[in-house]
């Protein structure tokens, strides 16, 4: 590429900021602009299709075939998957990490029971006012949760953990005088005549699960989800930028903390019960969030469901593992779950990205003609390199040659 000259002949370069030539000319020509997702190929685009088929028949067939009581645990699966989901968008594309949103949780349970025991509402209400205070709530902690990070701040977020049950006896009394509401049962009655009430919770759940899990795909792929992952790669970066980096952070901290509390409430649905007697009840589920969002996949859309299903088949079948000895019962589930991040380090969603990735290379190079053809002839060998006396005698010409010019 030739520099353009100035009407005195000398080369004039490109003004500092502006592109090359060779990056001017496409725009100029008005082509498409380049893409910053990677092309996906036909084969790995086919197995997407398949697999979110297979997917969406089987979660929709599901409460016709199973018995309610496993329709009870799959609509856990679905309330665990959203709390996940909302841990992945702090921890996986934020990089906050917490071990507090058990409390989330909680507050999220307490409200919609508290509405409906006390106050009369409908079931259904209750659950954008959880979503509403326990997004406030998670403002509230986000700005303290500036002033510290990384270990520092799963400690403190593993404080509100342990400390939401004690709370919520000094604050809510139900029957018997404790921490315990139980709304009737008839107010989570099928508003769908053929369905049974388990069924009912399920699809309730499913559609919440659903609307959530696009929000969240539609989030990291736009702008606040490109700051949220500037944030959590490097924060000085992002705010050379321009990323507002306590805006970005305080912000995800409320959104995973909505999150967090429709899951509590739809709890309420499918346990009949918001409990806080139990004192390490919401640390417990503050980890099984953790968990559910590391085995299925941390930073992607589809992990943190993965993984809360998972999560929740191994539970429910390492219990009844071993009659007789129901002690063993922890130790089994936690070597399941050290065996598969052992062998998928990247969780479920990971190891089968990495999968279609490989099938997607394979189909490439085999459509690439001449790629898989017979080899061609061989590469003509190098020239010999001058001889050591005549470079020698050269270079002796040159500087005798340059000595008489001086």
């Amino acid at each position: 590429m030739t520099l353009p000259s100035d009407a005195t002949g000398a080369s004039v370069g490109p003004a500092i900021g502006t592109l090359p030539e060779a990056v001017v000319e496409p725009a100029a020509a008005g082509g498409p602009p380049p893409s910053i997702w990677p092309p996906v190929t036909r084969p790995v685009l086919i197995a997407r299709i398949v697999i979110g088929v297979a997917l969406s028949v089987a979660v929709l067939y599901a409460p016709f075939y199973f018995p309610p009581e496993t329709n009870r645990v799959l609509s856990q699966a679905l309330y665990i998957a959203i709390a996940a989901m909302g841990l992945n968008l702090l921890t996986g594309f934020n990089g906050q990490v917490s071990i507090g949103h058990g409390a989330f949780f909680g507050v999220g349970a307490f409200t919609s029971a508290i509405l409906m025991v006390d106050h009369g509402w409908t079931f259904e209400a209750t659950i954008p006012v959880a979503a509403a205070l326990t997004g406030v709530v998670g403002m509230l902690v986000g700005f303290p949760a500036l002033r510290v990070r990384g270990l520092y701040l799963a400690l403190v977020t593993l404080g509100m953990a342990v400390l939401f049950p004690r709370v919520a006896s000094k604050y809510v009394e139900g029957s018997g005088g404790v921490a315990l509401l139980r709304p009737a049962r008839g107010e989570f009655a099928s508003l769908i005549e053929p369905l049974d009430d388990d069924q009912w919770a399920y699809f309730v759940c499913l559609v919440f699960t659903v609307v959530l899990f696009v929000l969240a795909w539609n989030l990291v792929r736009g702008r606040m989800g490109r700051a949220m992952v500037a944030v959590r790669d490097q924060e000085i970066a992002a705010a050379t930028v321009g990323v507002n980096l306590a805006g970005t952070k305080v912000g995800t901290f409320a959104l995973s903390a909505v999150y967090a509390g429709v899951a509590g409430s739809l709890s309420v649905m499918v346990n009949r019960i918001a409990d806080g007697t139990n004192p390490i009840l919401y640390f417990q589920l503050s980890i099984e969030f953790l968990v559910a969002m590391v085995i299925g996949g941390a930073a992607t859309i589809l992990g943190p469901a993965v993984g809360a299903f998972l999560l929740v088949l191994l539970r429910r079948n390492t219990e009844d593992l071993i009659e007789g000895k129901e002690i063993l019962a922890p130790a089994i589930f936690g070597a399941a779950l050290i065996a598969i991040v052992y062998v998928l380090p990247e969780g479920i969603v990971g190891g089968v990205r990495r999968l279609l990735a490989r099938l997607g290379r394979r189909s490439t190079r085999a459509a690439t003609p001449g790629a898989s053809g017979p080899p061609g002839p061989p590469a003509a060998p190098a020239a010999p390199p001058p001889e050591s006396g005549r470079q020698t005698d050269d270079s002796t010409n040159r500087g005798g040659s340059d000595d008489e010019g001086t």
